[in-house]
């Protein structure tokens, strides 16, 4: 087990690395930072100077190492357009996504197991057909356009919930009901198919021939089963969710990491990208590496290869 975490570990800092240089380099390459620091009327040694004191003037490999060996120690660097710590900016609005990604994982993961075990149950019916209809529609929408028609009904036709900022669960919920729905799909469908794959299992027919109750089976049986296959989609989920807010949170002026990333693209505040974007990658592969650590658990046979 400890070579199994060691690597995944391993695995995991090598990722990290790639994205953080990657970001970097594209960052870098869009343009020079400094006229976004000076005047218009600043002189080209004002700005020589200025490019000095930042240390944009070396090479860009020894200004990527300064970064690594800085982001070790959690100094991000400082925003080019508000002079604040990026640190500091990612720990004011790291709070909002992470509640708006939670009650939508929840809601999505509840939602949708529960939906694909009465599909299951109810196969060939007209449940069973609306759930499916509901799942393939949730996966094919797209979250803008669905944000957008959310923004349309709740707050031009009916002007029933607020639709910008944050506030109490009547802001969280149209964002929320956006980030959810695609993931609610998948894991409906992933979970009809696990359901249906365990109730023809030999061990369902033997549970039942002993005489245990209908409910019984499922719970103790099919249902603890079919789980397995939706700990791994569901850390994947959970990371797609992570990488979608950055659309969901700028329809809704949610006040994220998402919507800050919008934003500092917009202004090429690169530092900014750059600490939101390794922030995230490394949400990301810790949401794996708990997902592969869970399934170990469970599985023996994973901790064996």
């Amino acid at each position: 087990m400890g070579a199994f975490v060691v690597g995944k570990l391993m695995r995991g800092a090598t990722v990290l690395l790639a994205v953080s240089f990657l970001t970097f380099i594209i960052g870098h390459a869009s343009g020079d930072p400094v006229l976004l620091m000076v005047r218009g009327d600043a002189t080209a040694q004002q700005k020589a100077d200025l490019r000095h004191s930042l240390g944009l003037d070396r090479p860009i490999l020894e200004q990527y190492a300064t970064y690594v060996e800085r982001a070790l120690r959690g100094d991000l660097g400082t925003s080019y357009r508000q002079r604040v710590e990026v640190s500091r900016l990612i720990a004011l609005r790291l709070p909002y996504s992470l509640e708006l990604a939670g009650v939508a994982f929840a809601t999505a993961l509840s939602l949708g197991f529960a939906l694909g075990v009465i599909a299951a149950l109810n196969r060939g019916r007209l449940v069973d057909h609306a759930i499916t209809a509901l799942s393939i529609l949730g996966q094919v929408v797209p979250g803008f356009w669905l944000g957008l028609v959310l923004v349309l009904v709740f707050a031009v036709y009916w002007q029933a919930l607020p639709v910008f900022g944050s506030g109490g669960l009547q802001y969280l919920l149209l964002p929320a009901i956006t980030l959810a729905l695609p993931t609610l799909g998948r894991i409906a469908r992933l979970s009809r198919g696990g359901m249906l794959d365990v109730l023809s299992s030999d061990y369902i027919r033997t549970a039942r021939a002993k005489g245990l109750g209908e409910r019984a089976v499922l719970l103790n049986h099919a249902a603890k089963n079919a789980l397995l296959p939706l700990m791994t989609q569901a850390g994947l989920e959970l990371g797609d969710m992570v990488g979608s807010a950055v659309i969901v949170e700028s329809v809704f002026a949610w006040p994220g990491i998402g919507r800050m990333v919008v934003n500092a693209v917009l202004q090429r505040d690169f530092l900014v990208v750059q600490g939101c974007v390794l922030v995230i990658a490394t949400a990301f592969v810790l949401i794996n590496l708990t997902v592969d650590l869970l399934y170990a658990r469970v599985d023996p046979r994973v901790r064996a290869r």
